[in-house]
């Protein structure tokens, strides 16, 4: 392995998150959620920290995606969970404090917006290679942040 594939299988799989045997995506989108608890606690990371770290990660996360996708021969290998990772931070920007309810809720928010793919998610989908794995999650993080802020806003 070299230090191109072994940093793509690193950041791909979110340090291990997708090699896991049982629903890598739930897993990858919990392992999201470790650095956000921590930078939260001892830096003071709000949701919005998450969305520009994202959207700085986006490049090098479509990197990774094609990388493993190539490497696999599959157009979206499950093991791939970095874009679960990012989708899992842009749903962040929907909570009003980063506490254990809103983390919880943005949590299973993006995993249902993950799954259903309502319009236009899944045609993000059809972008070709990591474009198309990493966005497709990149905007169900934004349905679900959505969703999320208007919980906030109506539980006020």
């Amino acid at each position: 392995m070299t230090f191109k594939s072994g940093a793509a299988q690193a950041i791909g799989t979110w340090f291990g998150c997708g090699l896991s045997p049982v629903a890598p995506g739930t897993v990858g989108a919990l392992g999201a959620l470790v650095p956000v608890v921590i930078a939260h606690r001892y830096l003071g990371f709000t949701g919005w920290h998450w969305v520009a770290i994202a959207i700085v990660a986006t490049p090098v996360s479509i990197w990774a995606a094609s990388r493993m996708a190539e490497a696999a021969g599959k157009k979206d290998p499950g093991r791939v969970v970095i874009d679960e990772v990012l989708g899992t931070w842009i749903t962040l920007a929907g909570a009003s404090a980063l506490d254990w309810r809103n983390i919880g809720l943005a949590f299973l928010l993006f995993r249902i917006f993950d799954i259903w793919k309502p319009f236009p998610i899944r045609r993000l989908e059809k972008l070709p290679a990591g474009t198309g794995i990493v966005m497709d999650d990149l905007g169900a993080g934004v349905y679900a942040a959505l969703v999320l802020y208007l919980s906030n806003w109506l539980n006020r």
